[in-house]
């Protein structure tokens, strides 16, 4: 079997170099990229798997570059950020970011979370294949197949990650599902415990995917989970 490819882009050569050292102890073929302008050119020559990603970056920053690299090829990404302020970490997921960690950060942690985005990949073929291909609540209607969204008739833009976020919840309206599972079912993580700052994902991006599709269609069970509202009005 072929080992995934990871572009690690961050200017600090010392954490740079230990990432690459990490992920390649790990089976991973690793890529290494110290500036914006030069990770956009080495995702377009060799694409990778997973792109873990620093902020700032000189020539342009870690945001500029997603949303380059997205534009030409979906790929899951986690973004490395020195500030876990919301309004920042909300940009990174509206360029097409799927998870974020806050500096300082455990190497095994990052390892586990490029393993799980690898398994969201997966995962998000599996969901697509068992659920029906267009579902509608209220005037809210998901196409499986086409990964496509509209809301009251009009196309709605979704990351990959807040596609596979909302099918989740619209396969199950008014069913509340844990963080947990979100985080086991969206992200592919197999252990959600073992890292807390891993639910602030799920919270992040449902914020994020209210701001696009409606924040009373997506109900909040403090303490459990969330639901998609299937009584919410058109």
């Amino acid at each position: 079997m072929t080992s995934r490819r990871v572009l690690v882009v961050e200017d600090d050569r010392t954490i740079n170099d230990a990432l690459a050292q990490r992920l390649r102890a790990e089976g991973y073929d690793v890529l290494q990229a110290f500036d914006g302008p030069g990770a956009v050119d080495l995702a377009a020559d060799q694409p990778a798997d997973v792109v873990v990603l620093d902020v700032m970056l000189p020539g342009f920053d870690g945001h500029e570059v997603c949303r380059r690299i997205q534009a030409t090829r979906p790929v899951p990404v986690l973004m490395l950020t020195a500030r876990d302020d919301e309004a920042d970490v909300l940009v990174g997921l509206g360029v097409g970011a799927d998870d974020y960690l806050t500096k300082p950060f455990r190497m095994r942690e990052v390892v586990a979370r490029v393993a799980a985005l690898l398994r969201r990949v997966e995962r998000a073929a599996e969901l697509a294949s068992q659920a029906p291909r267009a579902m509608r609540v209220g005037d809210l209607v998901v196409d499986a197949a086409a990964r496509r969204v509209q809301v009251a008739g009009e196309p709605v833009h979704l990351t990959p990650t807040e596609f596979d976020l909302l099918l989740c919840l619209v396969r199950e309206p008014d069913r509340v599902l844990t963080r947990e599972r979100l985080l086991s079912e969206v992200w592919g993580w197999g252990d959600p415990s073992a890292s807390g700052s891993a639910t602030r994902t799920v919270d992040s991006h449902v914020k994020a995917l209210r701001a696009k599709v409606g924040a009373q269609r997506i109900r909040t069970v403090h303490g459990v989970g969330y639901a998609l509202d299937a009584g919410t009005a058109p």
